[in-house]
């Protein structure tokens, strides 16, 4: 099976490149350091699968998860992270993403969570199938955004002219978010968020 890794840490991605290299089946044929770099290689080498971080420069792991579906692209996905969050893991599955495993596990077990994937099969890690139950993100669409436009120190005025919305209105959903997320304040708000990886 032909393989492409994306992740930014040159040497982990050096270190599982090898180590994947030893396997028989299995051929890495591209590597990428950014989102931008995977979706690229992705288009030109048409793998079979694709090894993605989920926190990368450019185009997150996530982000290329859902271009691939978008655009309908025949190679499936497997998302390698540190990160156990219930709002990644969700908006992962909604990707389409057949593999969810944490960056901790072994190399061998990876190979073998690769070959099940290539023959149909989905694995997601033990630690993560918890987060299933955690609650799901209650924020709108629009409530995120505002909340990743304060997040960058964007102000209710600098926010509304860019959404098109009356201050009055970016302040109403501002208070909305903060019930949903029973934050203490605006920056509170911001951590709850981040934190659950409901905003990224």
């Amino acid at each position: 099976m032909k393989v492409i890794l994306a992740e930014d840490q040159g040497m982990l991605r050096g270190a599982l490149s090898t180590l994947l290299a030893l396997e028989d089946d299995i051929e890495v044929v591209g590597e990428a350091e950014n989102g931008e770099q995977a979706m690229q290689l992705i288009r030109q080498k048409q793998p079979d699968l694709c090894v993605l971080d989920i926190e990368m420069p450019l185009k997150s792991g996530l982000d290329v998860a859902e271009a691939i579906k978008a655009e309908s692209i025949p190679c499936r996905t497997v998302i390698v992270t540190t990160f156990a969050r219930a709002g990644y893991f969700q908006r992962a599955m909604k990707a389409g993403v057949q593999g969810y495993l944490l960056k901790d596990s072994p190399v061998s077990e990876l190979a073998e969570a690769l070959r099940k994937i290539f023959s149909g099969g989905r694995v997601i890690h033990p630690e993560l199938a918890f987060t299933l139950w955690e609650e799901s993100n209650p924020l709108t669409e629009r409530e995120q955004e505002i909340l990743r436009r304060l997040a960058k120190g964007e102000s209710v005025a600098e926010i509304a002219t860019l959404l098109f919305l009356s201050q009055g209105t970016v302040r109403n959903y501002i208070s909305e978010i903060m019930q949903k997320l029973e934050a203490k304040n605006r920056i509170d708000a911001v951590a709850i968020a981040e934190s659950k990886g409901w905003i990224k």
